[in-house]
């Protein structure tokens, strides 16, 4: 495994913690800048659109040139942002921190996903990305908890310094570590990137993340109250569980790029049919505290095994021109957060009780099932016109 891997990864990692830690954080943060929840929920929110807006602009101006070079900068505007965070006066330049970390977001997953991709043999490239994306899997099980305690313990800048100095070592172990062809960068800029939007596969690729991602999220949004209002959870144990949904996010993402390796349509649909049941057996049994145990486990791994094959089957698709669709994978990622969280929204504010966000959840993930269905389908007669490339992501097993 190239050691590059785990420089993409502890970046991912940093990444991931500024994302996750602010909402156990926001509490300490709302009382130093004497401002509402609301406007405190406003850390996550900017944080949320900055992804989004990164994710496309970002990539789409920095198409022509090498992508390690890209990922170097985007580390730095990363740095730049937790600092400003971390020595923020007022609540303006906090939000404003926040917002300059997350333009850095998008951008560095999905050019960090083909760059991984770059550095092994093409049967080894969706384990790559789920090696990169460990990162963002160890920023909830690990790193979320520790920044809250952290913060907590000798206050809530503490946990900002310490997420810039994780962006400082990832700078330094990219700089040192990762090994990209000779001029790695797309070989037409922005025009050329486009392209890859002509494909039908693409498109469908993006629906599928929006869907099977939203899917997960819609379900787990509103978890906390799940667990305390229907499986009887005090408060108080709430974090821990979540630990246990992340070592399923950790596990997930490993052995779904080991399978995305050997088919990415077949695994996708195994894993979103899975992914599936588990949501509709943790609805029908959430006042069970043992069955809650397994389903967070399962929900967690089923729910982020998608996310290898979700990202090497739209850059598979756009082969030739991979940068700018694989970033707006990373928005699609962002967008089923959202879309999942609103439905589940929905579903309480119409007093379904609080199953039925994961009731959604499930409903969500069998729109996303029968999308890649259909899209598998369509590859039968489709050839890719952004790449000419034979229709189908699937990877032959050596």
């Amino acid at each position: 495994m190239p050691l590059g891997l785990i420089a993409l990864a502890l970046g991912g990692f940093g990444i991931g913690l500024t994302e996750f830690v602010i909402a156990g954080l926001l509490p300490e943060v709302a009382a130093t800048f004497d401002v509402s929840e609301a406007a405190a929920g406003w850390l996550i929110t900017g944080y949320a659109l900055g992804v989004v807006v990164g994710a496309l602009a970002l990539t789409a101006a920095t198409t022509r040139l090498p992508r390690k070079a890209v990922l170097l900068a985007l580390l730095t505007l990363f740095v730049a942002g937790n600092l400003l965070s971390a020595v923020a006066p007022d609540y303006g330049l906090m939000l404003t921190g926040r917002i300059v970390a997350a333009l850095c977001h998008g951008a560095f997953f999905g050019i960090g996903s083909v760059v991984a991709a770059e550095m092994v043999p093409p049967n080894r490239k969706a384990g790559a990305i789920a090696i990169m994306f460990t990162g963002l899997t160890a920023a909830n099980v690990l790193g979320v908890p520790l920044g809250t305690l952290l913060g907590q313990q000798l206050g809530w800048r503490s946990t900002f310094w310490a997420i810039t100095l994780v962006g400082i070592v990832a700078f330094a172990g990219i700089a040192a570590l990762v090994r990209v062809p000779h001029g790695s960068a797309g070989p037409g800029g922005l025009a050329y990137e486009l392209r890859a939007f002509r494909s039908r596969q693409v498109w469908l690729s993006l629906l599928v993340t929006v869907l099977g991602f939203g899917g997960m999220f819609g379900a787990f949004t509103y978890i906390a109250y799940t667990l305390t209002g229907v499986s009887g959870f005090p408060t108080s144990a709430v974090p821990w569980l979540l630990i246990l949904f992340g070592g399923g996010l950790f596990v997930g993402n490993i052995v779904g790029g080991r399978f995305a390796d050997r088919s990415v349509d077949r695994t996708l649909i195994t894993v979103l049919a899975g992914l599936t049941v588990v949501l509709v057996l943790f609805a029908l049994t959430a006042r069970s505290q043992p069955a809650t145990y397994a389903a967070l486990l399962l929900m967690g791994a089923f729910g982020f095994a998608t996310v290898p094959g979700l990202q090497t089957r739209v850059m598979s698709y756009a082969a030739q021109a991979p940068t700018l669709a694989s970033s707006a994978n990373i928005a699609a990622f962002n967008l089923g957060n959202a879309f999942g969280a609103w439905i589940g929204g929905l579903t309480i504010s119409a007093g379904l009780g609080y199953t039925s966000p994961i009731w959604a959840g499930a409903g969500i993930t069998v729109a996303a099932l029968v999308v890649l269905l259909v899209a598998r389908t369509v590859a039968g007669v489709d050839r890719d016109p952004a790449t000419d490339a034979d229709p189908g992501p699937t990877v032959p097993a050596h």
